[in-house]
Parts: structure tokens; C-alpha cells; sequence
């Protein structure tokens, strides 16, 4: 088998980081919030190791460029990050009012109460296996830990402290965390612990490296085999480097013919050696894919083609990190 995770890499906010940043408001409209997104992908981690190596090398550079693998985002309680909190499954919905799950019945998708709405989309790494309705009572499932904080900032004349006539004004989209809660990515590699800039502002942040035990939750899960049915607990981004697909369409893969819950695609971009990635759509986290024969791999066997490559494969940064589950009607 291939490399295994073996950190989980902590990032806790000094202050706000940010959501989005860029001239997108002018005097005259005041309104919205545009191009959000949070928290910042696993690529952002990614980048941070390499940069921070050139400053202070301690890895090869080839060592990072051919076998760091980090994944996420994710996040936890501060003082207990090994439980760390993964996107819901589709199957499972999980609201303040009660519970449902779609199951399979004669060879279709069903579920009892069409009219119960998924208000909670994390739940704890350590429930993943129990049942839903028990996920719900051991309080097991959370809500976004971070709120938008949008503020307003003037963009001054070169020679002046004045304010432009136009488009004078730029809307930061900082976010707040909860004060007892961090990010967490996986990571092949640990990061020297202290205080980094990470994301697009360049954010302060506290930075940790946790080893991780060969019995943690995410370690034992992601050594057991995928059968039949699984759910993405990352951004998916499958098919070659001009197209992005819903399942990877090798042979070997589509052949299974899968079944899917999911939701719109998102919006997948990153930097890499300070190019910009190219632009595409990712599956998002939580979609179930249910096959018509087992698969049969863990995550870390799938094949490298199965994964666009841009300079390095997209699955050394997590893309399409999936974990087994059960699904009712399903042998």
C-alpha cells in the first residue's frame, strides 16, 4: 500500500481569516457577498509546505514534490482534534426536528419523510459507522463552527488619502472561528509547529503537527476496503486535465455503473508553483456512490489516472478522499 496519512496538521485562526477579497463592491452597490469560499482547500496546505521549505529546507524537495499527500479541510474541538469533524454522507439526513436516511428498495433510491430538510453537514470521524438516529442523540453532529464578517475597506489614491472616485471601495469576506474550535488537514508529512501566514490574505495563523496513532478513527477507516458503496469526505475532482467528470471513466471504474446522491458541483481552483490552476468543478463532499460490483481498494490503491495531473496528480492533495459505508438494501 502506498503512503498513509500520519498528521493531522492543526490551523488556529489568530483573529479572522478570510472567505474571499477583491474589488467586488462599488460605492454605488453596497450589497452581497460575492465568491465566498471557506475554509481554504487542502492545495493551500500543500503550498505552505513547499514555500516554507525553500525558506528553511528540512524535506527534500523531492521527497514533498513525490510523496506529501495532504487532504481536507476539516475541523475540530481545539482540545480534541483526533475526533476531528468529516462532512455528513447524503444518505444520511440529519435534522433538529428528527432523522432519515434514503435506503435502496427494489432497486431504487427511497427514503420515509421527503419533507425533512439536512440542517447539521459534519459529524464526528469516531461516529461514522453508527447509525444515524444514534449520531443524532450522542450529539455527534455540528454545524459550520465559523461566521462571515464582512468589512468594508477604502482603496486610497496613490498620492493622496483619498478615497478613489471609483471603485473605491472592496469588500473582505473575513471569517471568525469559534474560539475553541480549528481547522485539521491530513498530511503525510508533519509541519515544525508556530505561527505561519496562511490563505489568500495572508492571515496569521497557529500552526501544530499531531502525530497520529495507528488506532485513531480516520486511520482504521481509511484502511478498510471499498465495497460497494462509499461517500466523499473531499471535493472529488475526477477525469483528464481538459474535463472534469462525476466518477473517474476508466474501465475499471465505470463498468460499475454508479449510482449517486449528490448535489451541484462546486468550484475547484488552486495555485500550484505560482501558476494558477486550471479552473474546473468538483463533486462535493458528503455525495454517496453506490456500485454495481465491489471496488474493492482503499482510497490510497485508487489509480493515479484516475486523477487529473496538473505538474503533480490531484490526489496528493486529497481529491476524491472517500471512506466505506453501508447503505440499507445493499449487500
Amino acid at each position: 500500500m502506498a503512503a498513509m496519512f500520519k498528521y493531522l496538521i492543526t490551523i488556529s485562526p489568530l483573529g479572522f481569516m478570510y472567505g474571499s477579497s477583491g474589488g467586488f463592491l462599488s460605492p454605488e452597490n453596497l450589497v452581497g457577498r460575492s465568491g465566498a469560499k471557506f475554509p481554504p482547500e487542502a492545495a493551500t496546505l500543500s503550498g505552505l509546505f513547499f514555500s516554507t521549505n525553500k525558506v528553511k529546507s528540512y524535506i527534500s524537495p523531492k521527497e514533498l514534490s513525490d510523496n506529501l499527500f495532504v487532504a481536507g479541510p476539516f475541523w475540530a474541538k481545539s482540545d480534541d482534534p483526533e475526533y476531528f469533524y468529516v462532512p455528513i454522507p447524503w444518505h444520511k439526513i440529519i435534522s433538529k426536528k428528527g432523522v432519515d436516511e434514503w435506503k435502496m428498495k427494489s432497486g431504487k433510491w427511497h427514503r420515509e419523510s421527503e419533507d425533512l430538510d439536512p440542517e447539521y453537514s459534519w459529524q464526528t470521524v469516531n461516529s461514522w459507522v453508527n447509525k444515524t438516529d444514534a449520531i443524532k442523540k450522542n450529539g455527534d453532529v455540528a454545524e459550520n463552527p465559523w461566521t462571515y464578517v464582512p468589512i468594508l475597506h477604502p482603496k486610497t489614491k496613490d498620492d493622496e488619502r483619498c478615497t478613489l472616485a471609483e471603485d473605491g471601495l472592496f469588500l473582505e469576506n473575513s471569517v471568525q472561528m469559534d474560539d475553541e474550535c480549528c481547522l485539521v488537514y491530513l498530511s503525510t508529512h508533519a509541519l515544525a509547529d508556530g505561527w505561519y501566514r496562511f490563505g489568500g490574505e495572508n492571515h496569521l495563523v497557529e500552526i501544530k503537527s499531531v502525530l497520529l496513532d495507528d488506532d485513531s478513527p480516520i486511520v482504521k477507516l481509511l484502511r478498510q476496503p471499498i465495497q460497494r458503496s462509499f461517500a466523499l469526505i473531499t471535493p472529488g475532482v475526477w477525469g483528464s486535465n481538459k474535463f472534469s467528470y462525476r466518477y473517474p471513466k476508466n474501465e475499471d471504474f465505470s463498468q460499475k455503473r454508479p449510482e449517486m446522491l449528490t448535489d451541484k458541483p462546486i468550484s475547484y481552483r488552486y495555485r500550484a508553483k505560482g501558476q494558477m490552476g486550471r479552473g474546473r468543478y468538483a463533486v462535493p463532499p458528503g455525495t454517496v456512490y453506490l456500485l454495481r460490483e465491489p471496488l474493492d481498494k482503499t482510497w490510497w490503491e485508487f489509480p493515479e489516472n484516475w486523477f487529473p495531473k496538473e505538474g503533480f496528480s490531484l490526489k496528493q492533495v486529497g481529491c476524491g478522499l472517500c471512506l466505506p459505508i453501508e447503505i440499507q438494501g445493499v449487500e
